[in-house]
């Protein structure tokens, strides 16, 4: 929708040189092959190009290292053989030339491994419609939990301080600040704001602007002190000491969390209630997880700018969407008109813009009447990426249509190549909020780390979506459960994932080790009571212009009750006479046994009886197994009377006083020298002395307190009795 709007863009020059926005990008893709490994990557030549240069990185590496290779100019093709099956790669590629230098990213890899847990999320629902909105909010759990992620619910006033917000998310962070993620904001919950800066280069746009990002920092400094900005218009985003907006124009420290907001406060220009708006976004998003609309795999580029002195503002939808859509699926065309009635995946546009409008595509109102089949969106202009403002051009389209997530891309430029290989959105915002020069963000010098860069929509969202299986049914028989289900409608799959999580292990579990190729599944053994979640996800290796990986599609859920606790526990007790032992069976749910005596020989029996040859210490263990559970218990059993008779040993030898704190004496009616040994109760011999006197101390005060086991010998005869130092 072509117009000419009186609210034109500053830049940092007016020169217009006769170059194009796809020079400063260089539009990659991936050709992948398993045998040998190899992957392919392919870009789009370019004719002011002199040399490529192509680097490579793990995934979450930091740095890029040195080129692996500089080709001519004349090259569009790097060849990668030396990679490996199910490792997750990617590459930058620079250009340079007579013109702009160009760059590239793309995420690579040959199958991938799913991504099965993605972390946890706080959600934080606007309270004025947690009961109006409450099956919907439900059903985005549901949803967002059904694709790995565990969510942590908060409804939040409109009235709280973004402190009290902040402490929500905080202390969720500090309970478990390994597995938290990522933050999905719904509604007009409290907005920070902060900052003296005008990215989009107007004067009168100087100040303090909203700034999701500091719910994303855990240990940043940020404070409300110095900065004094009072000359900017409107007085929203004015800021003094002490107003409850921050002063800082950078975000102080690396993000941690992931960050994206869904707010349709102060739209008066759409008929619809705030609340039907919500609802739509809603309905729209659990729609597109679960594939009851299909995106297109293209994307629509709606560049009214052009190329500007050092900036090329659609340079960031040629160099997002070649990973993501492929380098053929990009169109250079309207964007309203484009997606009236035409389904994509991506879009981008930019113009001279207004709060409310962006010079050639259109205004808020515009969005007001349409319908558009787009799904992930871009969009660049002057005043309106300051999104809290009445009308907002940047949160308009999610407010219609099935577009759900929007970003002010172009300064700086964002990264979602990461999307390609099963990446949701939010991992892509936090790679550009927390950029520090891994990826080219702007010739301008503002970057992502500048406070300004939000994302409108769920965070969780994700470019390639399967169709979920239906009719999940989990029952339980005895101590297993029988779980069915109905085939997902995806073509090509690889099978089905499924996973368990009840009242004992709040995590979900992969059950299966590879994909159950099946309906059903029969999970052996639920030893725990209480309720046992089961999740089934339909797998498939996705194949997409970054390469392959294993994509999964949303779960599917039931739940079965179990009522009994069938651990298998292992215990047992025993009663000595004279050399033979009875052992007697305390174990729970047991259906075999492995008795060790301690002495070579074995037993299987429940309730076995032993009978030893020699006096001593034996180490006896018990395995008792079920079907579901082994467990091992053991104990020292000492064994005294053997060569001796009951009287012999009563009379023979005694040990007194006992118990003791150390010292004691021993006296045998023989009135023979003796030696002596000391045991823990584990067999083992701790202090040994020979040819004591009869009737001397045995000093042993320095063992720490506890039981042993004395053995005496006197010429022929051993007396063994247990001993306590206290």
């Amino acid at each position: 929708m072509k117009n000419t709007l009186l609210c034109f863009f500053i830049f940092v020059s007016g020169l217009i040189i006769a170059q194009s926005v796809t020079d400063p990008a260089v539009q990659v893709s991936a050709v992948v092959q398993n045998n040998p490994a190899k992957i392919t990557l392919n870009w789009i030549g370019n004719a002011t190009s002199t040399s490529y240069q192509i680097y490579r990185k793990l995934k979450t590496a930091p740095v890029w290292g040195n080129a692996l290779a500089t080709l001519s100019g004349t090259i569009n093709q790097y060849i990668d053989n030396s990679v490996s099956l199910g490792t997750n790669y990617e590459y930058k590629i620079t250009r340079t030339g007579s013109g702009y230098a160009g760059y590239g990213y793309i995420n690579a890899g040959i199958e991938v491994p799913e991504i099965s847990n993605r972390g946890k999320l706080v959600l934080l629902i606007d309270s004025s419609f947690s009961a109006t909105l409450s099956s919907e909010i439900s059903r985005l759990i549901y949803d967002i939990e059904g694709d790995g992620w565990d969510v942590r619910r908060h409804d939040v006033s409109r009235s709280a301080s973004v402190y009290h917000v902040k402490s929500l998310i905080l202390n969720d962070y500090h309970v478990d600040s390994l597995n938290l993620k990522a933050v999905f904001i719904f509604g007009h919950v409290p907005v920070p704001y902060s900052g003296n800066i005008n990215p989009d280069g107007h004067p009168d746009h100087l100040g303090a602007w909203p700034a999701d990002c500091y719910y994303g920092d855990i240990d940043g400094n940020w404070t409300d002190s110095f900065i004094t900005s009072t000359t900017a218009s409107p007085a929203r985003t004015q800021n003094v000491p002490g107003d409850g907006k921050f002063d800082q124009s950078t975000i102080p420290t690396d993000l941690e969390l992931q960050v994206g907001r869904v707010d349709f406060s102060n739209m008066p220009a759409f008929s619809q209630s705030e609340f039907q708006l919500l609802k739509n976004y809603l309905d729209k998003d659990h729609n597109y997880r679960k594939k009851i609309f299909q995106a297109i795999k293209r994307a629509v580029i709606d560049d009214n700018f052009g190329y500007f002195s050092s900036e090329a503002f659609a340079s960031s939808g040629y160099k997002n969407f070649a990973p993501l859509v492929g380098n053929t699926n990009i169109t250079a065309a309207d964007y309203i008109t484009s997606m009236t009635g035409n389904s994509y995946l991506w879009s981008y546009g930019c113009g001279g813009g207004s709060y409310t409008s962006a010079s050639g595509i259109g205004a808020t109102t515009n969005f007001t009447n349409t319908n558009l089949q787009g799904v992930f969106s871009m969009l660049f202009g002057s005043y309106f990426g300051d999104w809290d403002s009445q009308n907002n051009f940047l949160r308009a389209p999610l407010a219609q249509g099935n577009i759900l997530s929007n970003v002010w891309s172009g300064r700086p430029h964002y990264q979602f190549h990461h999307l390609a290989l099963g990446e949701n959105i939010g991992y892509g915002l936090l790679i550009t909020q927390n950029n520090n020069g891994l990826y080219f963000d702007s010739p301008t010098g503002i970057t992502g780390r500048w406070i300004h860069n939000a994302l409108m929509g769920d965070p969780t969202l994700r470019n390639d979506v399967l169709s979920p299986v239906s009719n999940v049914v989990a029952t339980r028989n005895n101590s297993n459960c029988y779980i069915t289900w109905s085939a997902s409608t995806e073509t090509a799959i690889a099978g089905y994932n499924l996973y368990m999580r009840n009242d004992s292990f709040n995590v979900y579990t992969k059950l299966n080790a590879s994909p159950i190729t099946g309906n059903s599944y029969t999970h052996t053994c639920l030893v725990y009571k209480g309720i046992y979640k089961y999740l089934v996800r339909a797998v498939k290796l996705e194949q997409t212009p970054s390469g392959t990986y294993y994509n999964m599609s949303e779960g599917i859920s039931d739940t079965a009750f179990n009522t009994n606790d069938i651990r298998s526990i292992a215990a047992f007790n025993y009663t000595v006479i004279g050399n033979k032992v009875a052992f007697h069976n305390l174990a729970s749910y047991p259906s075999t046994f492995a008795w060790d005596f301690g002495n070579g020989i074995l037993s299987s029996i429940a309730n076995p009886t032993a009978t030893y040859n020699n006096n001593g210490l034996f180490y006896v263990q018990l395995a008792a197994a079920s079907n579901c559970l082994n467990d091992t218990t053991g104990t020292v059993v000492n064994i005294t009377e053997v060569g001796l008779t009951k009287s012999q040993l009563k009379n023979t030898t005694s040990i007194y006083p006992n118990p003791n704190q150390g010292r004691f004496k021993v006296l045998n009616s023989l009135n023979k020298n003796f030696d002596l040994r000391l045991f823990d109760l584990l067999g083992k011999m701790v202090f040994e002395q020979k040819n004591l006197p009869n009737d001397s101390e045995v000093i042993l005060e320095k063992f720490p307190k506890g039981i042993y086991v004395i053995e005496i010998n006197v010429e022929e005869a051993t007396f063994r009795e247990q001993v306590l130092i206290d």
